[in-house]
């Protein structure tokens, strides 16, 4: 098997990006639990681009091949756009879930370090998955991290994908589950 080309996204190939993380994040159990109607969810590319989209801007959104997979890292001092998140996220969130989805937001962001790298978003095209695709992206950009000397953050919402952040170093910092929300998990990889 080919070893897929990481490369960077570039801002004419946005829209590919947020399709391949889309597909990636469809069964999601919190993405899903947000809103488990297919047309609905299909509704959330928006959100996506507006909570990881700033990492295109600023030139650490990392693509593997033909967006087979993309993972969207976002430096220190790089924030969400926050007010397009809410308002694209409210358009497809059920109201019944707008309390416990507001108070799971808050406490990722009481855990998240601002001196640190962020990954809010890395999906793998279905299809693509299971082909060390995740295991690249996240080589690829660790080692921009490492270089730089500071640590890396995520939040696991797919118990799945947690051996995979530990074998990169994340250690798990603890544990989000309000009301019915699938557990998320908070994760650091503390500077190298």
């Amino acid at each position: 098997m080919e070893i897929p080309a990481i490369t960077i996204i570039e801002e004419a190939d946005r829209r590919k990006a947020i399709a391949t993380l889309l597909l990636g994040f469809s069964g999601d159990p919190f993405m899903r639990w947000l809103n488990p109607r297919a047309d609905l969810y299909l509704e959330a590319g928006p959100s996506f681009d507006a909570f990881g989209g700033r990492a295109i801007d600023s030139g650490s959104a990392y693509v593997a091949n033909e967006f087979e997979g993309v993972a969207l890292w976002m430096p220190p001092g790089v924030e969400s756009d926050e007010e397009r998140f809410i308002e694209e996220v409210l358009k497809f969130v059920p109201e019944s879930k707008h309390e416990t989805m507001f108070k799971v937001l808050e406490a990722m962001e009481e855990y998240h370090p601002k001196d640190a790298w962020y990954l809010p978003i890395i999906g793998v095209d279905p299809v693509y998955q299971g082909k060390g695709i995740g295991s690249l992206l996240m080589k690829k950009a660790i080692e921009r991290v490492d270089s730089e000397g500071l640590s890396a953050y995520l939040e696991s919402s797919n118990p799945l994908n947690m051996s995979l952040y530990e074998r990169c170093g994340f250690e798990t910092m603890g544990r989000i589950q309000i009301g019915d929300c699938p557990v998320i998990h908070p994760m650091i990889r503390e500077k190298k």
